[in-house]
């Protein structure tokens, strides 16, 4: 019984724990890691906010369209309009930044919708409009 007493002791005294200075390297190899995901991920989400813009805008580009065929508006009608006359859900009128959507009246039946974008002024690069195609995406959400 002493001697596997004796060994069970040689044995713990050998076995060595994970020292601090182990445990700070880990750490800084997985914040390494989350750091460079961070730099992957973070413009499919630029891209991702303007997807939804265009969807949106389309969406209430459809509504005013139904809005003035159907219902025989003779204006251009607003987002308030839509909303109105129950073309339109209280909770669409928005894009993903926060800014309300603006619908624009063209000579003939030409209807635009447009976005402000991520900077919420109007007449600037990153407007976003309904009519957008995967190159333009692409071209706003690389500013």
């Amino acid at each position: 019984m002493d001697i596997q007493l004796a060994r069970r002791i040689r044995r713990l005294k050998k076995a060595r724990g994970v020292t601090l200075v182990e445990v700070l390297i880990v750490l800084a190899i997985m914040a390494l890691i989350a750091g460079s995901a961070v730099f992957l991920v973070f413009p499919q989400l630029a891209k991702a906010k303007i997807d939804t813009a265009v969807l949106s805008a389309q969406t209430i580009k459809k509504a005013a369209e139904l809005y003035i065929n159907i219902d025989g508006a003779t204006n251009c009608p607003t987002v308030d309009d839509l909303v109105n006359a129950k073309k339109l859900e209280k909770g669409k009128t928005q894009d993903p930044w926060g800014s309300p959507f603006k619908i624009e009246c063209k000579e003939g039946d030409e209807i635009r919708v447009l976005s402000a974008g991520k900077d919420r002024k109007e007449g600037t690069p990153d407007d976003v409009r309904d009519d957008f195609t995967k190159a333009d995406i692409q071209k706003v959400a690389n500013l």
